[in-house]
Parts: C-alpha cells; sequence; structure tokens
C-alpha cells in the first residue's frame, strides 16, 4: 500500500535515453521515501469532500450515513424551500491512526419548487429519464459518480436495462462521469471490472437485524428484508470499496490536479492570459502578465483621469446649486427682516398712542376725583351747619315747659355739651379745608 501510494502522488519524470542507471556501493536511506510520505500524511490527515446533489428526501443523508458507518447529526430539510442554496458541515473521523476531515455538502431544495413537467429531473425507476436539473451543462471541474437510490425498487433484468439506458444518456449528453482509474497495475484489473458495473445501484440504511449469529444492516419490509452489504442484493460494497477503500486518494489528485487546474486555466483565460500569441507562438506567463499589468495600468489611468474629471464637474454643480440656494435664504432672510422691523415700528407707534391715553386718562381720572371730594365736602358741610343750627336754635330757645322743670345741675350738663359739639365741629371744617388746599 505504501508503494502505491508514492505511485499516485508522486509523478516521476519520464526516462530520456542520456541517463545513466548506476549501482550504489552501500546503504543510503532514501528507501525510506514511501515511509516519510506515509509518516508525514498520516500526521497531516486527510481531506475529502462529497457533494449530494438530489431532491429532498431521496435518501442522500441515509447513503452517507450508511457508507461512513456513522451517523452523522443532520436536520432534515423542508419541501418547501423557495430558493436552492449549499449547505456544507464538515466532520473529523478516525480510523485506526488515520483521521480523515469530511465535508458533506447537500443541495437544500433541489429540484423542490420546479415544474416537472417541463424540465427533467432526478426521477426514480420507473421514469423514463435520469438526466437531472441542468445536467447537460454541468460544470467539469467535479469527479462525478453516479449512484441509483432505492435498488430493491426494481427487478434485476430491468436494473441491467435501466443502467444502459442512463449511460446512453449520459453519452449522448456529454456529460463525464468519474471512471476507476486503470493505469496502476494493483489495482487495474478491479477497477475495469468495476467500471462495468456503473452506475451503483444501492440500498441504505442504519437498521440491523441479527441474520445468522451476526448482525447485518438491513432495510424491512413486510415481505422480508434487503441486506445493505450483500452484493446479491445491492452494489454497496462494490461502491464503497470503490470509492473509499481503493480510489479515494486518485479522486483527491483527480480533483487537484486535472479539475482545479481546469478551472484555474478558464479564469486565466478570462482575464487574458493565454499560452500562445495572435500568431499562434507560445508566450510565457511573465511576458503575459505584464504586457497585461501596462494594459491595465493604462486603463487605471484613464480611468482615474475620467472620475477626477467627473469629481470635478460634480463639485462644480454642486457649488452652483449650493449658492442658488445661499442667495435664496437670503433674499429670504431680509425680506422677513423688513417685515419685521415694520411690524416693530407699528408696535412702538401703537405703544405710545397708548401710553398718551393712559396719561389723558389718568388726569381726567385725578380731576373728577377731586371734584367729587369737592361736592361731598361741600355738601357735607352744609348737612353739617344745617344740623347744628338746629341744635343750637333748640338749646338756645328751649320750650318754657321744659326748661322751667329741668335742674340746674341738668341745665348745666347740656350747657356744657353744646359747647363742645359746637368747637369739634369748626376743627373739622378747619381740617378739611386744609386738605383740600393742598
Amino acid at each position: 500500500p505504501k508503494v502505491a501510494l508514492l505511485k499516485k502522488c508522486s509523478n516521476p519524470p519520464p526516462k530520456k535515453e542520456n541517463i545513466r542507471s548506476l549501482t550504489m556501493c552501500g546503504h543510503v536511506g532514501f528507501e525510506s521515501l514511501p515511509d516519510q510520505l506515509v509518516d508525514r500524511s498520516i500526521q497531516q490527515g486527510f481531506c475529502f469532500n462529497i457533494l449530494c446533489v438530489g431532491e429532498t428526501g431521496i435518501g442522500k443523508s441515509t447513503l452517507i450515513n450508511t457508507l461512513f458507518n456513522t451517523t452523522f447529526e443532520e436536520n432534515e430539510s423542508s419541501h418547501f424551500c423557495p430558493t436552492v442554496r449549499l449547505k456544507a458541515q464538515t466532520y473529523e473521523l478516525q480510523e485506526s491512526n488515520v483521521q480523515l476531515k469530511l465535508t458533506i455538502v447537500n443541495t437544500v431544495g433541489f429540484g423542490d419548487q420546479i415544474n416537472k413537467e417541463e424540465r427533467y429531473v432526478f426521477s426514480s425507476c420507473s421514469k423514463t429519464s435520469f438526466l437531472s436539473l441542468g445536467s447537460r451543462h454541468l460544470p467539469r471541474r467535479l469527479s462525478y459518480t453516479l449512484i441509483f437510490i432505492y435498488a430493491d425498487t426494481i427487478s434485476k433484468i430491468e436494473l441491467q436495462k435501466f443502467k444502459i439506458k442512463l449511460m446512453s444518456e449520459l453519452v449522448c449528453s456529454g456529460v463525464q462521469i468519474y471512471q476507476f482509474p486503470t493505469d496502476d497495475d494493483a489495482t487495474a484489473k478491479i477497477n475495469a471490472a468495476m467500471n462495468g458495473h456503473l452506475p451503483f445501484a444501492v440500498v441504505g440504511s442504519m437498521d440491523e437485524v441479527k441474520v445468522g449469529n451476526k448482525m447485518v444492516k438491513v432495510r424491512q419490509y413486510p415481505w422480508g428484508i434487503v441486506q445493505v452489504e450483500n452484493e446479491n442484493h445491492c452494489d454497496f460494497v462494490k461502491l464503497r470499496e470503490m470509492l473509499i477503500c481503493t480510489n479515494m486518494e486518485d479522486l483527491r489528485e483527480q480533483t487537484h490536479s486535472r479539475h482545479y487546474e481546469l478551472y484555474r486555466r478558464c479564469k486565466l483565460e478570462e482575464m487574458g492570459f493565454t499560452d500562445v500569441g495572435p500568431e499562434s507562438k507560445p508566450l510565457s506567463l511573465q511576458e503575459t502578465y505584464e504586457a497585461k499589468r501596462h494594459e491595465f495600468h493604462g486603463e487605471r489611468l484613464k480611468k482615474e483621469e475620467e472620475m477626477k474629471q467627473m469629481f470635478v464637474q460634480r463639485v462644480k454643480e454642486k457649488e452652483a446649486i449650493l449658492k442658488e440656494a445661499e442667495r435664496e435664504l437670503q433674499a429670504k432672510f431680509e425680506h422677513l427682516k423688513r417685515l419685521h422691523q415694520d411690524e416693530r415700528v407699528k408696535l412702538e407707534e401703537k405703544r405710545r398712542v397708548l401710553e398718551e391715553e393712559i396719561i389723558t386718562f389718568s388726569k381726567r381720572k385725578a380731576t373728577s376725583e377731586i371734584f367729587q371730594n369737592q361736592s361731598f365736602v361741600a355738601s357735607g358741610s352744609t348737612m353739617k351747619k344745617e344740623k347744628d343750627r338746629k341744635k343750637l336754635s333748640a338749646v338756645e330757645n328751649p320750650e318754657p315747659l321744659h326748661i322751667m322743670g329741668m335742674s340746674l345741675h341738668l341745665y348745666s350738663r347740656m350747657n356744657h355739651i353744646y359747647t363742645k359739639q359746637k368747637m369739634g365741629v369748626c376743627f373739622g371744617l378747619y381740617h378739611k379745608a386744609k386738605t383740600l388746599t393742598f
């Protein structure tokens, strides 16, 4: 196995006539190169990517679980996804001392929301065609392995006819699938035989039942069971042996050295890098790179100049718009300022008139109050004098009967009271007259 691995991973140059073969006189040590390569590969681990294409619920996840004898934790996808998307999940597996980083890419929503009457889709064995959606334009950057699931739903005679029909349709459509290599003497015979069994018809299941003295993976039906690892029932064992045990490294190498390089070359040609010139003369990559660099540099300078001119033009247009807006704002400000000044003058005039009216009203009010006070005082004085006069007349001229009947003491008391009242009236009149004068 180590020698076979070395043959696949290393590409020795072809022998030339001027190369001589020599015999060494002793041990040197480069015979351990295969061991070194194997040890390094085991230490670094291996990577393997699988893209599963098929409708939702067709059995892709079950097949992968059965293929690697483990259960990958993955949620079931819905049948009503509006678009197709790729869902990648990476797992780390270990068998003995070999580590494998496995990436499974699932096509969620593939073939679920399309009009199946107008386009070809993945179909079951009861249909007349197996061409997938867009399989006529499949990219040639992957190694395709055609697998037919549900091998337990068709008889062996129908299955053989179906395989022949599928392969003929693929050839007519120009779809290339992965062929097991026959250039290695160690695996040429078995790979050639397995190429005749393509496409594989398999059954996947993780359910186990006891058959005889051992547990085997089966798919149970009311009429019996189908053993997954029984070559008389399906091609699952062939698929696992060819895909994992024998040709996994070749798949990795083909994907990197052939498909990726083809993809890289197409991308370089799209960028203008070619191997030959206009006159079919070979060109070096450095010359093409320098020519493209000068071309791109000139285009970049031209675009920069155009962008500068466009930027200057836009700045000028923006400045003109801003200046026009500024003039409009200034005119509006002046107009509002004039309106404000006019309103202010009007308010000041109204304020002056109102203050004059307030002063006039205050003067009139004060004059009115003075006249009212004088009239009140005059009327009060007249009434008081009349009352005093009547009292004085009554005192000076009393009725004879009453005076004669009064005692001398009572008469003196009444005379004293009259005198005090008369003096009080005179003082009150003097005080009021003084106040009015002031």
